[in-house]
């Protein structure tokens, strides 16, 4: 396929995601279903094109002076991959598959300056939300919001229990020569992203991947893995486990000696789980599902709590862009009830001098410290600890990472993490101690 085609292919898909409320990669899929003759590197153009699309779709509307998939394919294309009118109008030039030639209006939109535009559209974010994001980032809000509606890369978390450090990248940069190390976990393996309208190597396909060498696992998700402090002969108590991605890295922590359960309401998020065990070679996880009675064995014996709670995901727009402009705020709030129910329940299992870590992939403080401010109130038992201590004391971090990750403690303690302010997605890491 030629430029202007694939321009024209994501123009009818964010049509769809709009019109008929298509998650963007379903919609993406199902348009390549339909068009057989677009090849892997059509398809991976087109799909970057529409997520970046929707990534500043604020913005670019604003630009634009309309929210027309038309208007905002165009506008992403120039504005964010920095192409120019001339550069549209000689690809669209006798194609037959070009959209129609670009207009004078249109053409004025891909250089006009919003630097005077509300927050939420400099930002690239819901403008309900602007309250509870400035509560956390305050002057930096914009800053913190566009590095949401930047691409992410992909991180590789090298599994010790069957590898060390070199040998792992070694695997790795010999497939994918740009791969390198993380500037926080010293497990981390980081794939950038390659030009926007360039095809990225799945870090699947991959032999160390096959082999069980690493596993995919955000940066920052590694961070959170690390305040839990896991040991040789821990029991550890993975609540709300769904696809066991902190599972493995709990696991790897404790170097297959003590204990770990693997637990989730909701039978389907586990089934991830068992070839991902498997493959690991993680051989000291229980996996245990269905209501907690499953779990009335473990009252007052965990050494760790690791509750990575039902959240909105915000800390993932990077990568799921078109979430946040389905996200609203009653969505919100029963995300919260379900996070108070979770460290109600998740409480109990934690004996006297054990740790609960509490984790989100949000950055709304609703979520965050006020469920942690809310539970120390329910929970006299508790108290926060410093996060940026538990994790200095796993010894898991890269040289140089303290620095970045001061700058990501909030008075309480916890660490918020974000795109701009440690380079990963947005999560919220806060550790409670049973001194009851």
């Amino acid at each position: 396929m030629r430029d202007a085609g694939r321009i024209a292919a994501a123009i009818e898909i964010i049509d769809a995601i709009e019109t008929r409320h298509r998650p963007a990669r379903n919609a993406v899929k199902e348009w390549g279903r339909d068009h057989r003759f677009a090849g892997s590197g059509d398809r991976a153009w087109i799909g970057g094109l529409v997520l970046d699309t929707l990534r500043h779709k604020a913005s670019v509307a604003f630009a634009m002076g309309s929210e027309a998939p038309r208007a905002l394919v165009l506008g992403t294309v120039t504005r964010a991959w920095g192409w120019t009118a001339d550069d549209l109008a000689s690809k669209f030039a006798g194609d037959e598959h070009a959209p129609d030639p670009v207009t004078e209006e249109e053409a004025a939109g891909f250089t006009r300056d919003i630097s005077g535009a509300p927050a939420n559209v400099q930002g690239d974010f819901p403008a309900w939300a602007e309250p509870s994001l400035k509560r956390v980032f305050g002057k930096d809000l914009i800053t913190e919001m566009q590095a949401f509606a930047a691409r992410a890369p992909v991180d590789l978390r090298f599994n010790g229990l069957k590898v060390q450090g070199d040998k792992a990248i070694n695997a790795v940069t010999s497939k994918i020569p740009s791969a390198h190390t993380g500037a926080l976990s010293a497990s981390c393996i980081r794939i950038p992203q390659t030009d926007p309208t360039g095809k990225n190597a799945p870090a699947e396909s991959i032999p160390a991947y096959g082999k069980g060498w690493v596993e995919v696992q955000d940066e920052g998700s590694q961070i959170a893995g690390l305040a839990a402090g896991a040991q040789a002969g821990d029991q550890v108590l993975d609540f709300c486990a769904g696809a066991g991605g902190k599972t493995l890295e709990l696991s790897a922590m404790t170097g297959n000696a003590g204990q770990v359960y693997a637990w989730d309401v909701d039978w389907r998020r586990l089934r991830a789980i068992f070839p991902r065990l498997q493959r690991a070679g993680a051989r000291n996880v229980q996996v245990r599902d269905g209501d907690e009675t499953t779990l009335s064995d473990l009252e007052g014996r965990m050494d760790v709590v690791f509750v990575d709670a039902p959240c909105t995901g915000s800390g993932t727009w990077r990568r799921r862009p078109d979430a946040k402009w389905r996200l609203s705020e009653k969505q919100l709030e029963q995300r919260i009830e379900q996070q108070d129910e979770a460290l109600d329940n998740a409480a109990k299992y934690v004996k006297p001098g054990g740790r609960l870590v509490y984790v989100t992939c949000s950055v709304f403080p609703e979520e965050n410290a006020d469920r942690v401010e809310g539970f120390l109130a329910r929970e006299p038992d508790f108290v926060q600890r410093s996060t940026l201590d538990a994790v200095l004391a796993s010894g898991g971090l890269a040289d140089g990472a303290e620095n970045v990750l001061a700058k990501c403690v909030d008075e309480s303690g916890a660490l918020q993490l974000s795109p701009h302010r440690s380079a990963t997605d947005g999560f919220y890491i806060a550790v409670l101690e049973r001194v009851g």
